[in-house]
């Protein structure tokens, strides 16, 4: 693949999470921020002992331009970096067109960056996790993902591997049970983190967490619908100019 394809692909791709931003913003907003709201609610009420801290973002500001602006800038820098990563698998993971290559992509890169490390770490909505280890917790949650994601790769390798040996579908089976057996033991090994406060109401805690996934999985399949359509017209573009250059031959 030459520069200038990598090079349209990569501005593409950005377009594509700048679009995938825009469907998340909606799922984010309508979804997410009720259920922030009312978690905010819940610390507020049981901080009457404490004295009250002054905002230095609104509450009004942080659930508009706030979350438009990091959901957004979000999805136009992982759409570049989903794009480079697609410009490597192109050819090397199957025969699939360039739009079912965007999908497999973006469901393996749904299920390493964000589903497995979401398992063990799961989202918290505010009121939830203390601020002494937020340091902790971070480097944790980021341990888990690149876990994750190093063992999605280790696991594709292994089934390309093995697939002379085995046939497709073995091979493939064989390597989703490596990565279950592996991300099994990473889960066993690394510590458990549970800060969910006694009193929290549960619903609430368990709508967020789903609002979260629902967020994400906006993100991932837009990206892969619009990425794959952009990525189809670059790599195989429909023979318009050889049907016109055709018509005047057969005058």
């Amino acid at each position: 693949m030459n520069s200038a394809t990598v090079r349209n692909l990569l501005v593409r791709g950005m377009l594509a999470g700048l679009g995938a931003g825009l469907l998340a913003l909606v799922v984010a907003y309508l979804l997410g921020e009720p259920y922030v709201d009312k978690a905010i609610g819940f610390e507020e009420s049981h901080a009457h002992g404490h004295e009250h801290e002054v905002e230095l973002v609104s509450r009004s500001l942080q659930s508009t331009a706030g979350l438009a602006t990091g959901v957004l800038v979000y999805g136009v820098a992982f759409g570049g970096i989903a794009a480079l990563a697609y410009c490597f698998a192109l050819g090397r993971i199957g025969r699939f067109s360039p739009r079912a290559t965007a999908l497999l992509l973006s469901g393996c890169a749904l299920l390493a960056v964000y589903v497995v490390p979401f398992l063990k770490y799961p989202a918290n909505p505010p009121a939830v996790g203390n601020s002494d280890t937020i340091g902790e917790r971070t480097t944790l949650y980021f341990l888990m993902m690149v876990l994750s994601v190093l063992l999605a790769v280790a696991a594709t390798l292994l089934g390309r591997r093995l697939a002379p040996a085995l046939g497709t579908w073995w091979a493939t089976v064989a390597a989703v049970a490596a990565f279950a057996v592996v991300t099994g033991l990473a889960f066993a090994f690394l510590p458990v983190i549970n800060e969910v406060p006694a009193d929290f109401p549960a619903t609430v805690l368990w709508r967020f967490r789903l609002a979260a996934l629902t967020i994400q999985l906006t993100l991932w399949t837009g990206f892969g619908l619009i990425f794959g359509e952009l990525a189809e017209r670059v790599l195989a573009p429909r023979p318009a100019g050889a049907a016109r250059t055709a018509a005047p031959a057969a005058h």
